[in-house]
């Protein structure tokens, strides 16, 4: 079980935001911080400052989906400040004081994906952000602002952007900030050392200067030069200014001791083994195909229904329930139902609202790529890992797939679509075929050969989609002992050849913050400079001096 007190729920909705307030103008949408000191979602700390925890950030994932669902005449949205002269403070420096190890890994993992998500949609679906910071703007705060397209400064002689965790707390920025620093804002090496071990930061035409930010404004022409640089922001989307938005309703779901059930997705834990069994289920009744009934589904919609479930299943069990460290992944249904999907999603693929559905598909297949849980996919009898759902076995660090020589109409099938070919691309920006195959030519040429033929376990293996044939006789033995022999292992040292496996191909910006920075974070986090008795997390806000232990490691 969680070493945590409370179960935490990623469900909300605007009627419960404590923490920040929506408002929408035309092709504008204004996103304004203004914390609720109170509304922590653990009690023993104050979010002063505009500072965050992890309930502030579930609240920023679902605002940011009901823009990109609800509201597709938006084409630019506004980060900025309800508060006076304070954009926001980033982290809360208590909350992580008083937090277990594992508590500050996964909300520095969740933040994360959260800022990668308005980068993604930026790029994907033409959703524009604009760091509106009219305040002081530190740590993770100025983290929000540099996942933003653009940022604006007020130039009020007192606001400054800073990364402040070196020197104050013994930490890293957790949420991408120093790669964001440098991949993203191109900030010279020797100005970023300069920037990431200064506690007052840098404001106004130096900020500029250094691109920390993009520009920078007086207090009196603020306003207006935002205004204006959001609507040229929106000029540059090509989201509809006469879409019909789609509510994102209530999950249905009921939680057990031991189970998650939501409509498409179920997962059952075995705590004695310490696995899950994720079970995935295709359509059981044809998916609207035609726009009109699509848009009449709205969240009902099959592919959007799941993703939503998936998604929010994903999140809880890696929040909750810290100690089930295998996740086996399996389908249920009919593999021509899922295919049927995926034609319906390529046909009405330019459309905002199934565009943004295959967004929320490939945002929560990724969740799936950088969780700390090792991935076996099982392909059993009834099984339908095809297109959309062969990305589920894909993204595992291991497939089983049964052979049934002897049964043709029960040996159960995988099929490769058009879909596994870039669709849902990692945050590598490579297809899941390419990271598994290294984008080399003979391997993909085989897979391209094989679209849309069943593939037994034998085919499969032949083609490198399993990692594992086993037949009916060995079948049970082989799982049993591959999953035994995997929870008595190091969750330590797996997290870390996980992560490392997975991500074997070419790197980008995502891909530093996940494998070195989330790491290095991981590591420091749990060294007495940051959280022993005298760690500077530990006597931050004590009066009192950090103690080090000076040796380099």
């Amino acid at each position: 079980m969680s070493t945590e007190p409370q179960r935490v729920d990623y469900q909300t909705d605007p009627s419960r935001y404590r923490h920040w307030k929506l408002k929408f103008e035309g092709p504008v949408a204004t996103l304004a911080a203004d914390f609720d000191e109170n509304g922590g979602l653990r009690p023993g700390y104050k979010l002063k400052l505009n500072s965050y925890d992890l309930g502030v950030d579930i609240e920023l994932h679902d605002a940011i989906n009901r823009i990109r669902f609800e509201h597709p005449e938006v084409r630019s949205v506004v980060l900025t400040s309800a508060k006076d002269k304070v954009f926001c403070s980033g982290a809360n420096i208590f909350m992580l004081g008083v937090s277990s190890h594992a508590w500050k890994v996964n909300f520095c993992k969740f933040t994360n994906e959260t800022r990668n998500g308005l980068e993604d949609s930026s790029r994907h679906s033409g959703l524009k952000f604009l760091a509106a910071v009219n305040g002081s703007c530190a740590g993770g705060g100025y983290e929000v602002a540099l996942a933003c397209d653009e940022i604006l400064l007020v130039d009020d002689r007192s606001s400054a952007v800073s990364l402040p965790e070196v020197p104050l707390l013994g930490v890293l920025p957790g949420t991408g900030g120093l790669t964001r620093v440098t991949d993203k804002r191109k900030v010279r090496h020797d100005l970023a050392d300069l920037f990431c071990t200064s506690v007052e930061g840098v404001r106004g035409q130096r900020a500029k200067d250094w691109r920390l930010v993009d520009d920078i404004a007086k207090p009196a022409q603020f306003a207006a030069r935002v205004q204006e640089r959001a609507i040229k922001l929106a000029e540059q989307s090509d989201r509809p200014d006469n879409g019909r938005g789609v509510a994102l309703t209530p999950i249905e779901r009921t939680i057990e001791a031991d189970a998650l059930r939501y409509g498409h997705v179920t997962v059952e834990i075995d705590r004695d083994k310490r696995v899950a069994s994720f079970t995935i289920k295709a359509p059981t009744t044809p998916v609207e195909s035609d726009i009109a009934a699509i848009e009449a589904a709205g969240a009902a919609w099959y592919p959007l229904a799941l993703a939503r479930e998936l998604d929010d299943a994903i999140l809880s069990m890696r929040t909750n329930e810290l100690d089930i460290g295998v996740w086996l992944i399996k389908t249920e249904g009919d593999a021509s139902a899922v295919l049927a999907m995926d034609e319906i999603l390529a046909q009405h693929g330019k459309h905002w609202f199934v565009r943004e559905t295959v967004g929320a598909l490939r945002r929560t297949l990724a969740r799936l790529d950088v969780s700390s849980r090792s991935l076996f996919a099982l392909v059993e009898p009834g099984s339908c890992f095809a297109g959309t759902f062969l990305e589920l076995a894909l993204a595992c660090d291991r497939i089983y797939h049964l052979a049934l020589p002897d049964d043709e109409a029960r040996a159960p099938k995988t099929i490769v679509g058009e879909a596994n070919f870039g669709r849902y691309p990692m945050v590598t920006g490579e297809s899941r075929l390419a990271r598994r195959f290294y984008d080399e030519a003979p391997a993909m040429d085989a897979l391209r050969a094989a679209v849309g033929q069943p593939l037994d376990a034998d085919a499969a293996f032949a083609l490198g989609l399993a990692t594992s044939n086993p037949d009916d006789i060995d079948w049970a033995d082989e799982v049993r002992i591959a999953i035994e022999e995997r929870v008595a292992m190091s969750p330590d040292a797996l997290t870390g050849m996980e992560a490392n496996l997975r991500f074997n191909g070419q790197e980008n910006m995502a891909t530093r913050i996940f494998g070195r920075l989330t790491a290095w974070q991981n590591w420091i986090f749990q060294r007495p400079n940051a959280v022993g008795d005298k760690g500077a997390l530990k006597v931050y806000g004590k009066g009192e001096k950090a103690q080090f232990d000076w040796n380099r490691v």
